[in-house]
Parts: C-alpha cells; sequence; structure tokens
C-alpha cells in the first residue's frame, strides 16, 4: 500500500476510534433507559459509518460484521425491533466484537470469534425481539421517522437556487489509427441500487479492474436524480472499462466474485459492443468552456469528469447559505502539535529574558507586559490544541466492567460524570493502566456478590462511580464503589505478614488505606485473572506519581471506597518557586507548596544525628536540608537566616525542605534531562530561566520518598 493510502487508512482508523466512542455512549445510554431516536439513531450512524469505510479499504471480516450489527441497528431505529434490555445487551456484545474487528482490521489484534454474537444478531431480527434476554417487558423503541418530518435546511433549497449538473469533458485518449490484432475486452458494469446498502463499494471493483490494466472508458451518470433527491446509499452510476486484449477473461470475472445480487456486468470483446453515446465535436479538446456547458448532459465522449455548475441565484444571502462549508475542522499530526508547542515554550523563555534585562521603564516603554499578556494567550490556545476530552481514557472502563461483572457474577453498573473534562493528551495516554487496575481492584475486593449485598441491606446491583473534574491547574479523577469498604484490620496483619510494616507501628487509617499501594501487596487468598499479584495498586501509584500526581483513598467500611488520581492538566509548562541551594538555582513546583516559614530561634530541632523536625503549630514535620540532599556546599547562613518550604507529598505527606533564599515565582517550560545523564532520583527535568542559565526542577514525591522523611514523634518532645 502507498504511503498516500497507509496516511488515509490511518485517518479511516481514527475516525473508527471515534465512532466507536459515539457508539457505546449511546449503547450506554440506551441500557440506561434513553431509548430516544436521538440516541438510536447516533448508534445507527457510528456503526454505518465504519462499515463504509471497512468496505472502501478491503476489510472483509469488519464490513461484514458490521453490516449484521447494522441491520439489528436499523429495524431498532425503524421501531420494528423493541429496543428491551435484552436486545441492548446483544448489541452491547456486538459493539465488543466491533471494537476486536477493528483492532483486527489495523492489525493490533487476531481476528476475534463472533459466531455467537452472529447467531445472537440473527435470533433478534428472527424473533423481532421478543423474548431475547427475558427483556419483554422492556419500553418499546421509539417510532419511525414520519415521511414528512422536517428536513435538513441545506435539502430545502430549490434545485433553481444551486445544484449539480454532470457535464461531459471530451478527451480523446485512445488512439484508432491502427487496430490491434486481438480487440480489447469492454466491462459494462452497473452495481444494483442496493449495493452500498449491502456493504459494497462499487468503486473498488472499478479499481480492481484498473489495476489489472484497464481503463475507464465512460460513467453514465443519466441515472443520477436531483441533490435533494439523492439517497447516499443507492447506486446510480455504470462504468464501460476498457481492458487490453492481453489480460485473461477468468482474471476479469474473479474482480466481480462478490459483486451485489442483481448487479450488471457484461465482459465482451470491442468489435461486438455499440456504443451508446451522443454525436461528440470533431475535436473535443477545440470545445471551450462554454460549448461544454451548453451541451446536453448526456454521455458524449470516451471521459467523464463532473464540474459543479451553479444556476443564477435570486439573491445573495442563498447562494452564501448554499456555499457554507459544513465543517471547518482539520486534522493537525501530533508531532506538528509539540514543535509548536516547543516553539510556544521558547517564546515563553525568551519573554522571561527580557523581563530581566529590561528595567520597569523600558519594559513600559517596549510594551512588555502587552508581550507578556499575548504570550500568554497563544500558550493557552496551543495547549488548549493538546486538550483531548478524558472521555478516551474512560471509554475502555464500560467493556472492561461487563467482562468482570460476567466472570465474577457480580451486578454492577458504571455511572460516569465529567467525560468532557479536557486534558493534555499526554496525561490521557498515561492514566489508561491506572483506571483499569482501580475498577478491577473495585470490582475484585469492593463490590460484594448480590446475595451478600442483599443480606446487608443494599441493592443486588452495585455501582461504580468514575468521574474527572478540573481545580485550577490540577485535574481530579475518581473511581468509587458503593462496595465493602477497606478492612483496615485485614490490611494491617496482611502488612506486617509481608514486612510492610512493623508489628509495633502506629497508623493513622488514612495510612493504613495507603498501605493497599505498597508493592507486592494484597489481600486475595488466591491468585487469579483479576487480582491476587500485588501490583494493581502499585502500578496506579507509580504511574500516577511519575506525571507528578498523587493518590488518595477515602474508604468507610460498610459503605465504598473512592480512589481519587489528582494530576497536572499539563506536562509541558508549570508554575514554579525558583530558590537558591548553595548559590545554585532550583524550581519547586508550586502546586506541591504549601507555605513558606523563616524559623524562629528553636522551632527546629534536631532529634538524631542525621534527622530534623520543625515546629508547626504544635505539630512536628521532619525536615532536610536540600543542599544535603543533593551534596551541594553549604551556605554561611545560619538556620535563622534560611527558609523552610513546606511540601505536600504521597509518601510522607507534609515534609520540610531548607532553602537558602526563594528568588522568585515564575512560570517555566519543562525540558527533560537527555537520557545519557546518569539519572538522579528527585529531579524531574530542567528549565530556562529569564537570564539564559538553566535551572534544575525537583521532583518532590521522588525526593522525599528516597531520603527518608518519616513520620514520627521524636523521643523528648511532646506530641
Amino acid at each position: 500500500m502507498s504511503d498516500e493510502m497507509d496516511e488515509i487508512q490511518g485517518i479511516f482508523f481514527e475516525e473508527c476510534a471515534e465512532g466507536l466512542a459515539v457508539a457505546e455512549q449511546g449503547l450506554s445510554a440506551m441500557r440506561a433507559g434513553d431509548l430516544s431516536s436521538e440516541t438510536i439513531a447516533g448508534v445507527f450512524r457510528a456503526v454505518h459509518s465504519i462499515k463504509g469505510g471497512a468496505g472502501a479499504f478491503g476489510h472483509a471480516a469488519l464490513t461484514a460484521f458490521a453490516h449484521r450489527f447494522e441491520n439489528v441497528m436499523d429495524e431498532v431505529r425503524a421501531g420494528r425491533i423493541p429496543a428491551t434490555p435484552g436486545v441492548t445487551d446483544v448489541m452491547l456484545s456486538a459493539f465488543d466484537i466491533l471494537t476486536d474487528h477493528v483492532a483486527a482490521a489495523r492489525g493490533t489484534a487476531p481476528l476475534p470469534q463472533d459466531s455467537a454474537v452472529l447467531a445472537a444478531l440473527e435470533n433478534v431480527l428472527e424473533t423481532k425481539g421478543v423474548g431475547v434476554g427475558g427483556g419483554a417487558t422492556a419500553a418499546p423503541a421509539p417510532a419511525p421517522a414520519t415521511p414528512d418530518a422536517p428536513q435538513p435546511e441545506a435539502e430545502e433549497s430549490d434545485e433553481d437556487e444551486f445544484g449539480f449538473r454532470p457535464v461531459g469533458v471530451a478527451l480523446d485518449i485512445f488512439d484508432a489509427t491502427e487496430e490491434p490484432v486481438e480487440p480489447d475486452w469492454i466491462i459494462d458494469f452497473a452495481p444494483s441500487h442496493a449495493a452500498l446498502a449491502n456493504g459494497g463499494e462499487p468503486l473498488l471493483l472499478v479499481r480492481e479492474v484498473e489495476a489489472l490494466g484497464g481503463s475507464i472508458v465512460s460513467v453514465d451518470l443519466s441515472a443520477l436524480p436531483p441533490l435533494r433527491e439523492m439517497e447516499p446509499e443507492q447506486s446510480y452510476l455504470r462504468w464501460t472499462i476498457r481492458v487490453p486484449a492481453s489480460i485473461e477473461e477468468a482474471a476479469l470475472t474473479d474482480c466481480f466474485d462478490f459483486v451485489a445480487p442483481d448487479s450488471l456486468v457484461s465482459i465482451a470483446r470491442a468489435e461486438s459492443v455499440v456504443p451508446a453515446t451522443s454525436a461528440a465535436a470533431t475535436d473535443p479538446l477545440d470545445q471551450t468552456s462554454d460549448d461544454i456547458a451548453d451541451a446536453e448532459p448526456e454521455l458524449s465522449a470516451p471521459v467523464l469528469t463532473l464540474v459543479s455548475t451553479t444556476a443564477p441565484s435570486p439573491s445573495a444571502p442563498t447562494l452564501e447559505r448554499a456555499s457554507e462549508p459544513a465543517a471547518q475542522t482539520i486534522r493537525v499530526d501530533l508531532i506538528k502539535l509539540d514543535l509548536l508547542l516547543n516553539l510556544v515554550g521558547e517564546l515563553v523563555i525568551r519573554n522571561s529574558i527580557l523581563a530581566d534585562r529590561l528595567t520597569p521603564a523600558d519594559q513600559q516603554r517596549v510594551e512588555l507586559p502587552e508581550l507578556a499578556r499575548l504570550t500568554r494567550q497563544i500558550q493557552d490556545n496551543v495547549m488548549s490544541l493538546r486538550a483531548q476530552p478524558i472521555r478516551q481514557a474512560f471509554s475502555r472502563v464500560p467493556r472492561m466492567l461487563r467482562d468482570l461483572s460476567a466472570e465474577t457474577g457480580k451486578q454492577v453498573i458504571l455511572e460516569t460524570t465529567g467525560e468532557t473534562t479536557e486534558v493534555d493528551k499526554g496525561v490521557i495516554e498515561k492514566i489508561g493502566d491506572p483506571l483499569t487496575h482501580m475498577i478491577r481492584n473495585a470490582i475484585d475486593h469492593g463490590i460484594e456478590p448480590p446475595a451478600d449485598r442483599i443480606a446487608k441491606g443494599k441493592e443486588a446491583q452495585g455501582t461504580i462511580r468514575l468521574s474527572a473534574e478540573q481545580k485550577g491547574a490540577r485535574i481530579f479523577v475518581r473511581v468509587a464503589d458503593d462496595g465493602r469498604g477497606i478492612d483496615r484490620v485485614r490490611v494491617r496483619a496482611k502488612a506486617i505478614e509481608k514486612g510492610i510494616i512493623q508489628a509495633d507501628a502506629q497508623l493513622t487509617d488514612e495510612e493504613i488505606d495507603q498501605l493497599i499501594c505498597a508493592p507486592g501487596f494484597s489481600t486475595a487468598e488466591t491468585i487469579s485473572n483479576i487480582s491476587g499479584r500485588g501490583v494493581g495498586m502499585d502500578v496506579v501509584r507509580s504511574n500516577v506519581e511519575a506525571l507528578g500526581g498523587r493518590v488518595e483513598i477515602a474508604s468507610t467500611p460498610g459503605e465504598g471506597t473512592t480512589f481519587t488520581m489528582i494530576l497536572p492538566l499539563t506536562l509541558a509548562i508549570l508554575d514554579g518557586m525558583i530558590v537558591r541551594l548553595g548559590g545554585q538555582r532550583y524550581v519547586l513546583p508550586l502546586a506541591n507548596v504549601i507555605e513558606t516559614v523563616q524559623p524562629a530561634p528553636g522551632q527546629v530541632k534536631r532529634t538524631s544525628p542525621t534527622n530534623e523536625v520543625i515546629d508547626m503549630r504544635g505539630q512536628y514535620l521532619p525536615v532536610k536540608r536540600a543542599t544535603d540532599i543533593f551534596d551541594l556546599p553549604g551556605s554561611n547562613r545560619s538556620l535563622e537566616d534560611s527558609l523552610v518550604v513546606i511540601v505536600e507529598s504521597e509518601s510522607a505527606g507534609h515534609v520540610g525542605l531548607i532553602v537558602d533564599t526563594i528568588d522568585d515565582r515564575r512560570e517555566v517550560v519543562i525540558k527533560s534531562l537527555d537520557q545519557n545523564l546518569y539519572p538522579i532520583r528527585g529531579l524531574g527535568g530542567a528549565t530556562i530561566l529569564g537570564d539564559g542559565s538553566i535551572a534544575l526542577i525537583l521532583d518532590i514525591e521522588a525526593l522525599v520518598a528516597s531520603n527518608s522523611f518519616n513520620r514520627f514523634t521524636p523521643k523528648g518532645i511532646a506530641a
């Protein structure tokens, strides 16, 4: 396949992903009771579009399955089959297989076993949905649309105002001066009207013939109706194709093995064909555009091209309305977006350099504040280009929930909110695994079996709520269940058994909850396909912390558990606090900073040769000298002349970092460290400051985790 076709097919698969998301959202809404005609039609259109595109690229298995799926959706859309829960469940199963077929067509998965689902779809068609899945009592599907329903505005305009008229453009491309020894083949091909509706793609057959050396002699457009009467699922064209005599007849007939029934296919030698064309001009190339426009729209020459013509319009507004584009969107390669984002980052850096080098008066004279404002607007707009609805990360959850429910025998429904919340694409790509593990954990450990729930006075059907919301520069993604909650006694016992904590460790409820994210921790008695290996929640915390986020856990025994991933909206630019350590400048992410204090005499106490604490309003927090962490030369400042920055970490809560000074608060562009550099835990990247110097960005989570910021009440100090 050519590079151009690869690119076009790539666009098709992107559209498949969008169509699958629409279909899944619609089917989930139908399962929840939304049987509006708009919802059902949306699912039908999505499946139909996937089928049509698959046919164009020759994905036969995908086309065939989508066609069977579409048939059922069409019956439901027309009101001939009621959308009972049983029927909807069959369509959800069909959607799962359709997703697998798309993956197989893309080459990322094997062909799925679809025979059982195809049989279920056929059963729905044969029984009209009666008794399918025991859902006969569900509300009926909406009545089919009436023929006199209002049509879209574009189709209401008169043919006089705007239309298309096929015009023949004659090109003498065949040399008739010398008759071949053996006449060429002439193929007359007219697809049946239902060819497109049945999943066929006549143009693909024509291209197959062209690949053998065939040339299109003419395209008969006489059956083409006016634009407003045209049905997109019907075929109106007829091709006449000339193929070199050297091609075997069997090769030509093979091209039409899968042609739609009732199609016309005639293969004969050229000498036996009498072309049905109107008189052509003596020299087609001498025809002017006016001559062509005046000609009757009949087949008049070997080759036809469609030329749009616009009839005189009674008023300018009508013409403007007709020529308005349906959509003004384009697809942009992500690499180009990343390049643009890097350039915007450079613009932010240059703006900072100017701010450092110019006096306040000069800044006003050259309108630097206005430049800064425009730079910020450009930055915000470019960042929004990378932002995508978090729905893309949520889209894998419904199927996983159905599979796990069937595997565990538990009844679970999914409720989602905030799916339109936009997040940086890089964040969306990296939260898929954490979401998967949290959902699996909620079903396996949280939701009880139906009998247990009923015994506790709960509904037999459990609920998992998946939500997202933005607060400032952070995104909060929550997975909440109404299950049994965390058994802290059992968790503590398991942690002691596995050596994760000491038997006499004093832990709060929140700290016990966090133990389930420890590597190797699991309360499952046996290893199953769902859990038991102790890696799931560890992956959640590791992946989230790698994004600069954290995981919070809130649980009430008997009522349920909520996991919250708190993530940055973007991975490219952050608000930072510039601090000095041993004469060098570093950047602390402001998202981690709680407060800064200048310690009073005696406020910082040493509890051991290597440990210090700071008294913060009666609460003792561990502190570390940042110069000691990075083995930097110490400054001559006394402790009272230094500053303590209180930061928040997932592993140790609130801790203090002793720094020399705070220089500034500034928005910085994150630059990745070269992979050839030896990795230093606690450094998350670098940035270029306004004076052109480089400052390293501190990774607070990694810094705290690797330097023993342990919570404790030191001996001899009152808690």
